[in-house]
C-alpha cells in the first residue's frame, strides 16, 4: 500500500486492512473459523438476553386472578404465587450466592419464571371436561388455543402399589398477546397433590429476535478479526503450537453443547406445541454447560496473551544494531 511504513508496521504488529483477521496457515484455518462462529452465537444469546429486559414483569396476582376465573371457574386454585424476578434459579432471583449452582452443573434450573396456582385433591368433575370448559373460555376470550398434550400413566394407592392406578395428565398452551398460559390437568385422586396447576408468563419481547441477529453478525466478525489477528501474530513463532492448542481446547468445549443441546431442543419443538421458543442461550447448551464455557474462555484468554507477547518477545531477542 502506498505511503504504509512497513517497518512501523512490523515494529508495532499492525497488518493492513486486506489482511484483518486473515487466518493463518495450518491448523488455524480450522480453528478460527469455529472460534468466530461460536463468538457470534455466544454475542447474540447474550444481547438476546439483555432484550428481554424489555418485557413486561410477569402478571401480578391481580392479572392472574382475572385470567383464572375466567378459564377456570369453580375450581379452588388457592394462593396465586408471583415470581422475584423475570428468570429465577429454583425459584428465586439471580445472586453472585446462586452463581455457584449455574456453574458446578444446575445451570439448567436457570429459567423464565411464571406466576403460578395450584387446586388440590381429586377433580371435581373428568379431566376432560375441565380441558373442554377451558379451551371454549380461552377462545371467546382471545386466546389462540393449542391442540393439547395428552400423556399416561400410573399412580398408587399405597406404599406397596398393590392395587397400581391409571392417569392421564393433560397440557394445555394458550397465548394472547405477550402473555402464554399454561395449564396441567391431571385425574389423580391425592388429596395432597394437584389435580389442576396453571402458570403464566410472558412470551419473549420483540426486541429479542433483532437483537440477538445483530449480535450473532456482530459478535462473529469481532472473533475473525480476533482469532485471525492472534493465528497471524505467532505465524512461524514458538508459541504458534500453544496458540493453535489452546484455541483448540476452546472450540470443543463451546462447540460440545451446542451439538447436544440444539438437536434435543429442535426434536422438543417439533414434538409439542410452543407458543414461543426456548430462549437462544438454551440452544447453545448454556447456562447448563456453563464451567465448559468458562474453561474455554479462560484458554482463549491465554492463547491471545501469548499471541499478544508475541511480537515483544522477538523485538527483546533481536540483536542490537
Amino acid at each position: 500500500m502506498p505511503g504504509t511504513d512497513t517497518s512501523a508496521a512490523r515494529r508495532f504488529g499492525w497488518l493492513p486492512l486486506h489482511r484483518l483477521g486473515r487466518p493463518a496457515t495450518g491448523a488455524a484455518v480450522a480453528w478460527v473459523p469455529l472460534a468466530a462462529i461460536i463468538c457470534g452465537l455466544f454475542t447474540g444469546a447474550l444481547v438476546s438476553r439483555a432484550a428481554w429486559e424489555t418485557s413486561r414483569p410477569q402478571p401480578d396476582r391481580a392479572e392472574a386472578g382475572a385470567v383464572l376465573a375466567t378459564v377456570f371457574p369453580g375450581h379452588s386454585l388457592g394462593e396465586i404465587d408471583t415470581p422475584p424476578a423475570l428468570f429465577v434459579v429454583y425459584g428465586h432471583a439471580l445472586r453472585l450466592t446462586t452463581v455457584k449452582t449455574l456453574v458446578l452443573g444446575d445451570g439448567g434450573e436457570y429459567q423464565e419464571s411464571a406466576t403460578s396456582a395450584a387446586a388440590l385433591g381429586a377433580p371435581p368433575v373428568p379431566t376432560e371436561q375441565i380441558v373442554a370448559v377451558a379451551r371454549q373460555r380461552l377462545t371467546g376470550a382471545g386466546w389462540q388455543v393449542y391442540d393439547p398434550q395428552v400423556t399416561e400413566g400410573t399412580t398408587c394407592a399405597d406404599k406397596t402399589c398393590a392395587t397400581p392406578r391409571a392417569i392421564t395428565d393433560t397440557t394445555l398452551l394458550a397465548r394472547r398477546g405477550d402473555t402464554i398460559l399454561n395449564a396441567s390437568v391431571s385425574s389423580q385422586t391425592a388429596v395432597d397433590a394437584p389435580y389442576l396447576s396453571v402458570e403464566l408468563h410472558r412470551a419473549p419481547p420483540p426486541l429479542v429476535v433483532p437483537t440477538g441477529v445483530l449480535g450473532t453478525l456482530l459478535g462473529a466478525v469481532a472473533g475473525w478479526w480476533v482469532f485471525g489477528w492472534a493465528s497471524r501474530r505467532t505465524e512461524g513463532r514458538r508459541r504458534r503450537g500453544t496458540v493453535n492448542v489452546l484455541a483448540g481446547v476452546a472450540v470443543v468445549l463451546w462447540w460440545l453443547p451446542v451439538l447436544l443441546a440444539a438437536p434435543q431442543l429442535l426434536r422438543h419443538h417439533l414434538g409439542e406445541p410452543h407458543p414461543a421458543w426456548h430462549p437462544f442461550w438454551e440452544w447453545l447448551g448454556q447456562p447448563a454447560a456453563s464451567l465448559l464455557f468458562l474453561v474455554g474462555a479462560l484458554c482463549v484468554l491465554l492463547a491471545l496473551g501469548l499471541a499478544a507477547g508475541a511480537r515483544r518477545d522477538a523485538r527483546s531477542a533481536a540483536p542490537v544494531g
